[in-house]
């Protein structure tokens, strides 16, 4: 490189220079955890923990064969409600399952029977309880004929196990 000579002018007087403007630095806040009103639980963006699937299991509000008889259908979003998932998981095991077949109207509406709610619990039980995967679910449906009443006889001694708990606990 060559060396460059400088040369200064000692006579001139001092133009005043602009002040510099100076560089505007942004701090941003340290990231907190997003937080719902009344719930000290960071977002998940809709994953469920298996905790909190196994402690949901039991909370699903399907009514008695007596109240769940009296329409001839329900909406899937009815259903999804009844189940506490999504339409969408809905449709999803509809695919999957052979023994779902809701009917549809002009639309294109799914309007499940109570024979298919019926067929949703029994998928719900080995899916979300049970913790088969879905093929073990369709092999399981398929070798056993008679899964449903399986599951009945299950569902009246889960109901005859808190009935005999209430009892204990009110002695």
């Amino acid at each position: 490189m060559a060396l460059q000579q400088i040369s200064f002018a000692f006579d001139e007087t001092p133009v005043p220079k602009k002040p510099e403007p100076k560089a505007i630095v942004i701090e941003k806040p340290a990231p907190e955890k997003i937080k719902v009103k009344g719930d000290n639980k960071k977002l998940t963006r809709g994953r469920v923990s298996l905790k909190e699937k196994e402690s949901g299991a039991d909370l699903i509000e399907i009514p008695e064969d007596a109240v769940l008889f009296e329409k001839k259908y329900y909406a899937i979003g009815i259903v999804a409600n009844m189940f506490k998932v999504n339409q969408s998981l809905i449709r999803f095991w509809e695919n999957e399952f052979d023994i779902l077949k809701p009917r549809k109207n002009g639309k294109g509406d799914r309007l499940f029977r109570p024979e298919d709610i019926k067929n949703l619990k029994l998928i719900y039980h080995l899916l979300r309880e049970r913790k088969y995967t879905l093929e073990g679910a369709k092999d399981f449906l398929k070798q056993n004929k008679r899964a449903d009443e399986k599951f009945v006889l299950i569902e009246s001694l889960k109901k005859l196990q808190g009935f005999l708990n209430e009892l204990k606990a009110d002695l």
